[in-house]
């Protein structure tokens, strides 16, 4: 999947993106069933030093301020707030990706992580030891690592928006590489999926705020029934519903 340019990444979300709900929708019941939790309940976070950067007065229970300044800076890199649509941090997709590494998932519960892991093609399946919380906590580490010994001792968070984007360019090209971590996974496999996720999911799992990027792609949400539209070349009339009944 190639990074889309500044002009283009708003038609490629509202376009080849439209079918992203119904499978995030899926994930994230399987996640909370799997935890016990409540959905839409945030898990009990201790009180932030005041240096803590914070998204809409969330607090993250997971990353660390340096690591969290990461997610918030990469996700509104990633999808940014234009004339067309809101962007991932005012969706609140930080805030999902913090609250699915406190959930089975981030432990890679589920996931068959017994060795050997060996170089293989993608239909084979996840290889590493890591789990998407080590994923995530290595990869940050790695990438501001990297961006302090090449941008002037400055972390991923403090570069500019040009230099954020072509660092993620290179990355996803495979043209940045580091010894003993594999950026590209990282990136592809794990913040950009989140980001995705956390985008178009029910807002009950932290991001799509107010259902707001339904409501851009003309998604109903969880609906009984829509089918007397489907096939209708015309926007859906009705705003969207989540998964427990709050209309947009």
């Amino acid at each position: 999947m190639t990074l889309p340019n500044d002009r283009g990444r708003r038609s490629f979300l509202k376009g080849s993106l439209v079918i992203a709900p119904i499978a995030v929708v899926g994930i994230s019941g399987a996640v909370v069933a799997q935890s016990g939790a409540q959905p839409g309940a945030q898990p009990p976070l201790s009180s932030p030093p005041p240096d803590i950067p914070t998204v809409d007065k969330y607090t993250p229970g997971y990353f660390t301020p340096e690591e969290w300044a990461f997610v918030v800076a990469a996700t509104d890199v990633l999808i940014p707030k234009d004339n067309v649509g809101p962007g991932a941090v005012e969706l609140g997709v930080p805030q999902y990706i913090d609250r699915q590494m406190q959930t089975p998932y981030g432990d890679a519960t589920r996931w068959y992580m017994q060795g050997p892991f060996l170089p293989a093609e993608a239909e084979f399946g996840y290889q590493s030891k890591l789990t998407p919380k080590e994923q995530f906590r290595i990869g940050i580490r790695t990438i501001n690592a990297y961006c302090r010994e090449h941008f002037g001792n400055k972390t991923f968070a403090e570069l500019t928006t040009a230099q954020q984007t072509d660092f993620f360019k290179q990355v996803e090209s495979g043209k940045l590489t580091v010894e003993g971590f594999k950026l590209k996974t990282f990136f592809s496999g794990f913040l950009l999926k989140l980001t995705y996720e956390g985008y178009f999911c029910d807002p009950s799992y932290g991001g799509n705020k107010d259902m707001a990027a339904w409501k851009m792609i003309g998604y109903p949400g969880v609906r009984a029934d829509y089918l007397e539209f489907v096939g209708e070349a015309k926007p859906y009339p009705y705003a969207p519903v989540s998964l427990y009944g709050k209309r947009g």
